[in-house]
C-alpha cells in the first residue's frame, strides 16, 4: 500500500515562501512519476509540478514557472516543492501524487493519471 504524507503547509502572506514536503512509503523504483497538484475552493484539483525518477526534467504549469520548483530526496523517497513569491491565488490544498507506470508527458499533467494521493496541505496566502 503506498502511502503519502504531505507537509508544511501554512498561512503566509504575498511574497514569501514555503517549502512542502511530501513523504512517500514507496521507493522510486516503484514509482514511475510523482507530482504536485492543487485545489482551490469551488475549483477543479490542477497540476502544479512532476518529474519522473528515470531522468531529469521537471514539469511546471505555467501559473507557477519560475516561483516554484520540485525536487527530491531518493534517499528518503521525499519530494519537496518549493514556492516562492506566492501569491493570494497560490491559495489551495496541495496534494502530492505518485503514478507506477509509464506514461507521456502531457499524461504527467493529468490528475486522473495519477494513481495514489496524498490527503493534502493548506497552503493560504494573504494579501
Amino acid at each position: 500500500q503506498v502511502q503519502l504524507v504531505e507537509s508544511g503547509g501554512g498561512l503566509v502572506q504575498a511574497g514569501d515562501s514555503l517549502r512542502l514536503s511530501c513523504a512517500a512509503t514507496v521507493r522510486s523504483f516503484s514509482s514511475y512519476a510523482m507530482g504536485w497538484f492543487r485545489q482551490a475552493p469551488g475549483r477543479e484539483r490542477e497540476f502544479v509540478a512532476a518529474f519522473r525518477w528515470s531522468g531529469e526534467s521537471t514539469y511546471y504549469a505555467d501559473s507557477v514557472k519560475g516561483r516554484f520548483t520540485i525536487s527530491r530526496d531518493n534517499a528518503r523517497n521525499t519530494v519537496y516543492l518549493q514556492m516562492n513569491s506566492l501569491k493570494p491565488e497560490d491559495t489551495a490544498v496541495y496534494y502530492c501524487a505518485v503514478r507506477t507506470s509509464f506514461i507521456n508527458n502531457s499524461g504527467l499533467y493529468n490528475k486522473d493519471a495519477m494513481d495514489y494521493w496524498g490527503k493534502g496541505t493548506l497552503v493560504t496566502v494573504s494579501s
